[in-house]
Parts: C-alpha cells; structure tokens; sequence
C-alpha cells in the first residue's frame, strides 16, 4: 500500500506517542509497506512539545489533464515524488483522446492517484476540470497543477511549514522556472528582488504570479472565495488570485518551486483575444466587489486595451489595432510612452 494511504491511516491516531506507535508497529494494520526514504515525515512535524506525534496537514493536489499525453507522467511523478507524505492526488480528465486518459488510468491502479472525469467523459474546460477536483478534494490545502508543468521535489514540504506558523496567510508563492517545451531552463518568474506588498491593487494590474502552481491555497479561503469561474476559458487564473487577495494576505518566498513549461501548445500560447476579452469582464467584476483604487482600474483597463491591440495588429486588422493603442495611450499616457520608448517591458 503506498505511503499516502497509510498516512491516512495513522491520521486516525491522533496525539498517539511515538513510543506506543512504534509498540503498534508489528500489528497488522501497520504491516504496509512505510513511506520511501524520499517521503520520511519531515522532521519539524513529528513530535509536538509533549514528545507525542505531530500529524502533517494533508495537502490536495489537483490537475486538470487535457490531451496532455507527452508531459502527463512527468508531471504526475513530480507530485508523487514529493519530499512531503501528506498528499491526495486528483487528476481530473477533461476528455482526452491521446491516451492521456488510459496513462492516468493505470497509475489509478496501481493506487497511487485519484481520476476524475466528467459525465460521459466529456470536455467541459478547465475551470470546470478545476471545480470538480475541489469539490471532491479533503486536504488542508490545495495546489493546482497544470498538466504540462511539473513541482520542485520540497515544494509542498517547504510552503506547508510556512503556512502551518502564519495563519493570517491566505496562500503562499514561491518562483517559476519558466523552461521550453524539452525542459531547458528560460528564466525565473517572478524575478529574483520581487516582493510581496498584499495589495490587491497591484496583483489586479499586473498579474506578477505566472500560474497557480507557484501557490499552495489555504482550502477554507478557496470555500470562502468560490472557485474557478467556469464561464472563463481563459484568465479564469487571474481572477482566481485576485478574489484570494481580497480575502486574505499572499506571502512570498524566494526560490523556485515549480516548473512552468512554455510551448506552441499550452493555454498560454492560444486564444490570446478571449484572454484579454475575459480580462475586462474581470476588471468590471472587481471593480464592483472591491474599493480599488480609481487609478488601477483606469490603468488596467489601459493595458487589456494594449493587449488587445497587438493581438489584432498580429491578425493584420489594423483598424481594430489603433482603436485599442489609442485607448491604451489615453487610459495611462506615463506607462505607454515608456513602452513606446522601450523604457519598459509589459511581460
């Protein structure tokens, strides 16, 4: 049995010493085989200040998993591969017919992760991929993992014991080790002399965290927020982040914690135009939930406008392209000039 299913079992003894655990040990139902040397209980989670056993949170990692049959096993062993015991993995399909599905399948039975699907195996997107897995998820916390994208080995180890000591967090990110589509490395997002400042006004006009998989969620903030908007099959990640901010402080720690693939294929790459067409229902939302601030609104709506534009001006409809620069120069004159002069980058 792995080790994941037998912390679920010890989970039961709660406050139990570890000298009468050890005495249990030749009893039958601690007779499975124990966790790898890679996934030992971490060393500040197993006594408590009375000598007795400190329980690691269970940790639910979820990955949406589309026709995603080249990268799907790297993936999926970079969670099982974890320096952390505490985890219930869920892959939830959304239709795959690349053999992504029969691949997940096969790790299901060898019980090492939980498949999920939609009703007659349908394609419903990934919010809706996203939702069923956190409807379904028990853990304490949750890590959202794209299937083309794979963990650093202590991610999960290392943002848990930060949480555990800062309950006012409502998550925490690390960085992203942006690489190609074969997994040399690009460049590190966000870079190395970012900082946190918890403003909801600042992750609103530019969303500096690259994808969720940099985080790992508080669960009951991700309860108290609602989940992916389903209607969004682009930015939904964005507005996620942005309703967490306005629930809670974010944290950041330095260092990378996962790996975010960048290919012809990904999420990223396509449907650029729905991308920044949901941004601005986005923006209208916010706007009407939050007391931002009149000058993020009015810049965001700036840069959407931008964003539009070079993707009308890459579609060679010029007219479109203007309307969206001129609205863009009008709504934040300062930041579009030192674009046009090249004394900044819009990422």
């Amino acid at each position: 049995m792995t080790s994941v299913r037998l912390h679920c079992i010890i989970y039961t003894l709660d406050h139990i010493s570890l000298r009468t655990l050890l005495d249990k040990a030749s009893s039958p139902v601690h007779s499975f085989q124990g966790p790898s040397s890679s996934q030992k209980i971490n060393p500040y989670t197993i006594l408590d200040g009375q000598g007795r056993l400190k329980m690691d949170p269970l940790v639910s990692v979820i990955t949406p998993a589309y026709n995603s049959v080249k990268f799907i096993r790297e993936t999926v062993d970079s969670v099982l591969n974890q320096t952390y015991p505490a985890i219930e993995y869920i892959v939830v399909d959304d239709g795959s017919q690349d053999g992504t599905y029969e691949i997940l399948r096969q790790y299901e039975s060898e019980e090492r992760i939980s498949v999920l699907s939609h009703e007659n195996r349908s394609n419903k997107g990934q919010s809706a991929s996203l939702n069923l897995g956190l409807k379904t998820c028990q853990g304490k916390y949750v890590v959202i993992l794209d299937s083309d994208d794979f963990l650093d080995r202590d991610k999960i180890r290392q943002q848990v014991g930060f949480m555990e000591g800062r309950q006012e967090f409502g998550a925490v990110y690390g960085q992203a080790q942006v690489v190609s589509e074969d997994g040399n490395p690009l460049y590190k997002l966000p870079e190395d002399n970012h900082t946190e400042s918890s403003d909801p006004n600042n992750l609103l006009l530019d969303c500096y965290i690259p994808s969720p998989g940099a985080l790992l969620f508080r669960k009951s903030v991700l309860d108290k927020v609602g989940f992916f908007e389903e209607k969004f099959r682009a930015s939904q990640d964005h507005d996620l982040l942005v309703r967490v901010a306005e629930s809670a402080p974010l944290a950041f720690q330095k260092g990378v914690v996962f790996f975010y693939r960048k290919h012809g294929n990904s999420i990223s790459e396509l449907g650029l135009e729905k991308r920044w067409l949901a941004g601005f229902e986005i923006l209208d939302r916010a706007s009407k939930r939050y007391q931002y601030k009149r000058s993020t609104i009015r810049k965001r709506r700036a840069l959407l406008n931008f964003r539009l534009g070079h993707v009308y001006f890459s579609q060679e409809r010029y007219g479109k392209a203007l309307m969206h620069m001129l609205r863009a120069g009008l709504g934040d004159p300062v930041r579009s000039t030192r674009v046009l002069f090249g004394l900044e980058k819009v990422l």
